[in-house]
C-alpha cells in the first residue's frame, strides 16, 4: 500500500538548521545527463553535526567535505542527510540529472528543444541537493556551458564572462549580486529571436531589456516589451521603486505550468501571456500579458528583494503583487472594467473554493503538497484583503506602510505579520482586528436591512456578519463597508452622521452595526458594499426596480454591473421556481425595457455596456442554490438569453452596425469590438440570413478578436455555417499552436450530444499534445469549466472524460492535474445521480497506486 503523504504545519515552523554565505552553480547541458555542480559554504546556526539536504530523482556522483570525499550520509528518495559535520564547511555535490525526459515542468526541463527551469515552489531540489525552502538566501555564481548549437545560455544577474571552451563548446558565467531563495534561480539555454530595447530609470541608469521568443515569433514580441516599459515607469512613479540590475529578461516557452515566473532577471513565462499580434491574440490576451508583465515585474520588489520566510506566508508576495498588478491595469485602462474583472475571478472560482473542501485561510495552516496552495484564495482573497488595508489607510497612508516595509525588510524572508506591523505603524491605524482575515475560512456574509424614518428624514442600514461554518475565527472582523444613496432623480445623496459628512466606506468592527444617515429627504436606493469593498455576500432584500435604479444612475461602474448582475440572478431564480411547479418564465418586461434603453442611449463606455448585456456565468447561477439544479439552469439561460435576442433584434443590428472600429488597441478600438461580438452573439439566436451573413463577413477578419467573436456565435447557436467556419479556421492556424489552443476552446465549449465525442477524437489532432498544459486547458479544462450541459450530463460520460484524463496526467504532469481536478471538488453541490457520477471518478484516483502528492491531498479532502 502507498504511504499516505503527511501534512505540513505553520505552527511547527523551524529556523533553517545552517545558513549558505555564496552558491556557486555549474552546468554542463545535456539532454539526458546534465551534469551539476553545486559549491556552497554552509554555516551551522546553533552547532548542528547533520545537514539535511532536499534532493528529488537526482543522481549522485560526487559528495566532497572541505575539498574530501564524504562517505557519512544516508539518501532517500526526497532527502540527503550528511553527519559528522564541522561548524562550518565548504559542500561540493556533483548531481546528474535528465531534462529531456522530465514532464513535470518542474526543475530543469526540455521545452520545444529549449532549456527551461521551473523552482517555485520547491522544483529546484529537482537540480541537485539543496536546502530547498524560502527563508535560505544567499548570493549565485551560475556558470553555463553548452553546444553553441545552443546559442543564449541564460541566467539570474548580470553576465560577468562568457566563452569558448578547448572542445568547441562555450560558456556564460552570470552573476546576481542580491541574495535570493533557491525558488528565484533560473536557467534558460536554446535558440531565440530576440527583441532588445532599454529603459532609462527615475536615477538615469540605463537597463538593458531582452525579450526571448521561439523563432520566427518576433512579429509577436512588441506588446510584451511595451507593457514592460509601462510596468517598469509605473512602479516608479507609484510605489517609488526603480529597477536594481542592468538587465531585465523575459524568456517565452510553449511548454509551462503557470503563466509566468519572476525569477530574479530573468522571467519565465508561458508563452501563451507574451505573444501577441492582432491576428492571433484577442484584446483580453492583449490585456491578459501586460497584466501579468506587470505582475512578475512588481515581484522584483514585492517577492524577490523582500520574500517569504516560509511557503505558508505566500499571499505575503502574491496577494500583495496581485492588488500591485490591478492597480497597474486600473491606472493604465478602465478602473471599473478592472474591478469587474477582479470581482468575477472572486465570485467564480474563489467563493466556491472558500465554500469547498479546500477552503483554506490565505495564510493556510497546513499543507502536503505546495503547489495546491497556489490557490484564489491566496492570490485573489489575498489581493482583496490588501486592497480593504489600502482603503482603511488610504493612498498616502498605504505608501507610508510600503517604504517603511522595504526599509524594515529588503533582503529578508519576512512574514505576513510583518508586512501588517509596517502598514499599522507607519499609518498609526490600528490593525490588530483586521489581521484576522489571514486566519479565516470561507466567505462572510453580511445581512443587511435599512429602514426610513420620513418624519426624521433618518434612513438606517443595520448590518450583521456572519462567519462561514468552518470557519475558526469566531470574533468580528474588521470590514470595510462602502456604502452610496441614491434619491429618486438618482443623485447621490451626502452621507451625514452624527452631523458631520463621512466618506463612502465606512468601518463594520462588531457582529452587529446600525449606520444612520441624516438629512435624508426621501427614502433612498442604498448601493452596498459599493465596488466590492470587502470580500463578503452581501444579503439584501433588494426589488427589481430598485437594481434597474442603481443600473441608471450609481456613480460607480463596478456597482451597475453588480446591480445587473443581481438583477439577471433574481430572474433566474423566479425563473427555476416556476419551471420546478411546471409553468414557463420570460425574462421580466422592466429588465428588457432597461436594457433595450441602454442599447439606444450607448452613452459612456460602450466596453461597461458590453458587460451590462452579459448573463452571470453558470459558477455564479449555481451559487445561489443548495443543490445546483444543472438542467433547470442551462434551459433558464438559453431561454433568456433568447428572450433578449427575441425582443431587442433591432437594437441590437443597430448597436452592431454603430460600433465602428479599425483595428486600434486603444480602449475605443477594444470597446468598440466588445460591443460588435455582444451583439452578434445574440443575434445569432434569431433566424435572420442576414445575420449569418454578417457572421460569416466578420469571420474572415484579420483581427483576431472580431473573427473569435463570429465563431463564438456560430458555434454557441449552432448555425448552419459553424462546421464549415470551424475547419477554415482550422485549416487556417494549423501552424500556430496558440491560435489552435482558441479552437480547441470553442470545439469543448459547444452544446450538443456529440461534443464529448468529438473531443476524445480531438486527441489524436495533431496540434494536440497531452504533456502541454497549454493544449490540454484549452480543450478539456475549458469543456469542464464553460460547458455545464454536457460536462454534468447525467450519465457522468463529462465526468469519465476528465476521469480518464485525469489517470494520464497523474503519471506525466502531477502539478497540472491538480489544476484540473478543481471541477470535482464540489461534486457535494450536486443532484444524487451526479453526485455518484462524480464520486466514482474520484475514487478511481484514490486507488491509484501512484498516486501523486498534487493529487492525493485534493481527492482525499474532496472524498473525506
Amino acid at each position: 500500500m502507498q504511504e499516505k503523504p503527511q501534512a505540513k504545519y505553520l505552527k511547527d515552523y523551524q529556523p533553517p538548521s545552517h545558513q549558505i554565505s555564496h552558491l556557486d552553480l555549474s552546468f554542463d547541458l545535456k539532454p539526458t545527463a546534465t551534469s551539476v555542480i553545486s559549491k556552497a559554504h554552509y554555516i551551522a546556526q546553533s552547532g548542528e553535526t547533520e545537514l539535511s539536504l532536499n534532493g528529488v530523482e537526482l543522481k549522485l556522483v560526487k559528495l566532497l567535505v572541505n575539498g574530501v570525499a564524504h562517505t557519512d550520509f544516508e539518501q532517500s528518495a526526497t532527502l540527503l542527510v550528511l553527519r559528522a559535520l564541522p561548524s562550518a564547511f565548504d559542500l561540493e555535490i556533483h548531481t546528474e540529472i535528465s531534462p529531456s525526459t522530465n514532464t513535470s515542468l518542474e526543475g530543469l526541463y526540455q521545452s520545444a528543444g529549449a532549456y527551461c527551469t521551473q523552482c517555485e515552489a520547491e522544483g529546484f531540489r529537482k537540480i541537485t541537493y539543496f536546502l530547498d525552502r524560502p527563508d535560505v538566501l544567499t548570493t549565485y555564481d551560475v556558470t553555463i556551458f553548452g553546444d553553441k548549437s545552443i546559442p543564449y545560455l541564460l541566467s539570474n544577474g548580470n553576465k560577468v564572462d562568457e566563452g569558448t571552451t578547448e572542445d568547441g563548446r562555450h560558456f556564460a558565467k552570470w552573476q546576481d549580486p542580491f541574495k535570493k531563495p533557491s525558488y528565484l534561480f533560473a536557467l534558460v539555454a536554446g535558440d531565440f529571436d530576440v527583441l532588445k530595447d532599454e529603459f532609462i530609470t527615475c536615477s538615469g541608469r540605463s537597463v538593458e531589456l531582452a525579450l526571448f521568443v521561439d523563432k520566427g515569433n518576433l512579429n509577436k514580441a512588441p506588446h510584451a516589451m511595451e507593457s514592460l516599459k509601462r510596468a517598469m515607469a509605473w512602479d516608479e512613479s507609484r510605489f517609488d521603486l526603480e529597477y536594481d540590475l542592468d538587465i531585465y529578461m523575459v524568456v517565452a516557452v510553449d511548454f509551462f505550468n503557470m503563466g509566468a515566473m519572476e525569477n530574479k532577471g530573468l522571467n519565465v513565462f508561458n508563452s501563451a501571456c507574451v505573444l501577441a499580434n492582432q491576428q492571433t491574440a484577442t484584446d483580453r490576451d492583449y490585456h491578459t500579458i501586460e497584466s501579468i508583465v506587470g505582475h512578475e515585474y512588481f515581484h522584483n520588489w514585492t517577492g524577490n528583494r523582500v520574500t517569504c520566510r516560509d511557503w505558508f506566508q505566500l499571499s505575503l508576495k502574491e496577494g500583495l503583487t496581485v492588488f500591485r498588478d490591478q492597480e497597474f491595469s486600473s491606472d493604465l485602462g478602465s478602473r471599473g472594467l478592472n474591478r469587474i474583472d477582479a470581482v468575477m475571478a472572486m465570485r467564480a472560482h474563489q467563493f466556491a473554493e472558500d465554500a469547498g473542501p479546500m477552503a483554506h485561510p490565505i495564510r493556510p495552516q497546513q499543507v502536503i503538497e505546495m503547489n495546491n496552495f497556489y490557490t484564489v484564495t491566496v492570490y485573489n482573497k489575498g489581493a482583496e484583503v490588501i486592497r480593504m488595508m489600502h482603503s482603511l489607510l488610504g493612498e498616502q497612508g498605504f505608501q507610508k506602510g510600503m517604504k517603511l516595509y522595504f526599509d524594515r525588510h529588503d533582503g529578508q524572508a519576512v512574514t505576513c505579520d510583518d508586512f501588517v506591523s509596517a502598514m499599522q505603524d507607519a499609518s498609526g491605524v490600528e490593525l490588530q482586528q483586521f489581521k484576522l482575515w489571514y486566519e479565516q475560512i470561507g466567505t462572510p456574509t453580511l445581512n443587511v436591512t435599512t429602514h426610513y424614518d420620513d418624519h426624521a428624514k433618518i434612513f438606517s442600514v443595520n448590518v450583521s456578519q456572519h462567519h462561514a461554518q468552518n470557519d475558526p475565527v469566531s470574533d468580528p472582523l474588521h470590514i470595510p463597508f462602502a456604502i452610496e444613496l441614491l434619491d429618486d432623480a438618482g443623485e447621490a445623496i451626502p452621507l451625514i452622521c452624527n452631523g458631520h459628512e463621512v466618506a463612502k466606506t465606512l468601518s463594520l468592527t462588531t457582529d452587529t452595526h446600525q449606520f444612520v444617515f441624516e438629512n435624508v429627504e426621501s427614502k433612498p436606493v442604498p448601493v452596498l458594499l459599493e465596488d466590492f469593498s470587502a470580500p463578503c455576500i452581501v444579503k439584501y432584500d433588494y426589488h427589481l426596480d430598485q437594481l434597474l435604479h442603481i443600473i441608471k444612475y450609481a456613480s460607480s461602474d463596478y456597482a451597475r454591473w453588480e446591480a445587473m448582475q443581481q438583477a439577471f440572478l433574481l430572474e433566474v431564480c423566479t425563473a427555476v421556481e416556476q419551471l420546478n411547479v411546471g409553468n414557463t418564465y420570460s425574462l421580466h418586461s422592466t429588465l428588457i425595457n432597461t436594457l433595450q434603453e441602454l442599447l439606444n442611449q450607448r452613452k459612456g463606455d460602450v466596453a461597461l455596456l458590453a458587460e451590462l448585456l452579459t448573463l452571470p456565468n453558470f459558477d455564479a447561477l449555481a451559487a445561489m442554490f443548495e443543490v445546483v439544479p444543472v438542467d433547470v439552469l442551462v434551459k433558464v439561460t438559453h431561454n433568456f438569453k433568447q428572450d433578449i435576442a427575441n425582443h431587442l433584434v433591432d437594437e441590437l443590428k443597430a448597436a452592431f452596425c454603430a460600433s465602428k472600429e479599425h483595428g486600434q488597441l486603444s480602449h475605443d478600438g477594444v470597446s468598440a469590438r466588445a460591443m460588435k461580438n455582444i451583439c452578434l452573439y445574440y443575434l445569432a439566436l434569431v433566424s435572420d440570413p442576414e445575420i449569418q451573413d454578417w457572421i460569416c463577413a466578420q469571420s474572415d477578419s484579420e483581427n483576431m478578436t472580431l473573427k473569435l467573436g463570429a465563431l463564438k456565435a456560430a458555434t454557441s447557436a449552432q448555425l448552419d455555417c459553424s462546421h464549415k467556419l470551424m475547419d477554415k479556421f482550422d485549416a487556417e492556424w494549423r501552424h500556430d499552436l496558440l491560435v489552435m489552443d482558441k479552437w480547441f476552446s470553442l470545439q469543448a465549449t459547444t452544446d450538443n450530444e456529440n461534443t464529448i465525442d468529438t473531443l476524445y477524437k480531438l486527441y489524436e489532432h495533431p496540434c494536440f499534445d497531452k504533456s502541454n498544459p497549454n493544449r490540454v486547458r484549452a480543450l478539456i479544462g475549458s469543456f469542464a469549466r464553460n460547458n455545464p450541459a454536457q460536462f454534468h450530463r447525467e450519465d457522468g460520460a463529462g465526468y469519465r472524460l476528465l476521469g480518464d484524463l485525469l489517470i494520464e496526467l497523474n503519471a506525466i504532469n502531477p502539478q497540472n492535474a491538480s489544476r484540473m481536478v478543481t471541477p470535482f471538488m464540489s461534486w457535494r453541490k450536486f443532484d444524487g445521480r451526479r453526485q455518484e457520477a462524480m464520486k466514482v471518478q474520484l475514487q478511481r484516483l484514490a486507488d491509484l497506486p501512484n498516486l501523486s502528492d498534487d493529487l492525493y491531498e485534493k481527492v482525499e479532502k474532496a472524498l473525506s
